[in-house]
């Protein structure tokens, strides 16, 4: 299981660090990632690490705002966020990558987390 948390509610340029716990073993043999989803939209790829966290990715939107880190031994997933902007309002989902598909696609993720919400006000 994937729980993420750390959501909320914050201003322009804030910033907000989610944190996604895993449980059942399903975390440090497989590469994480974090998508959104905002009312109306499809769900979005925001970043990727390796199972190793040597290898990252990130959307053109977020990169150079948003972090994306792991730590194995204590099975989390971390999503650093900075600079926010009122677009980046949307639900947050952490997921582990188990294929071979491309990372940017949420079809290759077979674990979800329930999803925290970010709220950028202007």
């Amino acid at each position: 299981q994937l729980q993420a948390s750390g959501g909320g509610l914050v201003q322009d340029g804030g910033s907000l660090r989610l944190s996604c716990a895993a449980s059942g073993g399903i975390f440090s043999d497989y590469p994480m990632g974090w998508f959104r989803q905002a009312p109306g939209k499809e769900r979005e790829f925001v970043a990727h690490i390796s199972w190793t966290g040597g290898s990252t990715l990130y959307s053109d939107s977020v990169r150079g705002r948003f972090t994306i880190t792991r730590d194995n031994a204590k099975s989390t997933l971390y999503l650093q966020m900075n600079s926010l902007k009122p677009e980046d309002t949307a639900a947050y989902y952490c997921a582990a990558r188990v294929g071979t598909i491309s990372p940017t696609e949420a079809r290759g993720y077979d674990y979800w987390g329930q999803g925290t919400q970010v709220t950028v006000s202007s």
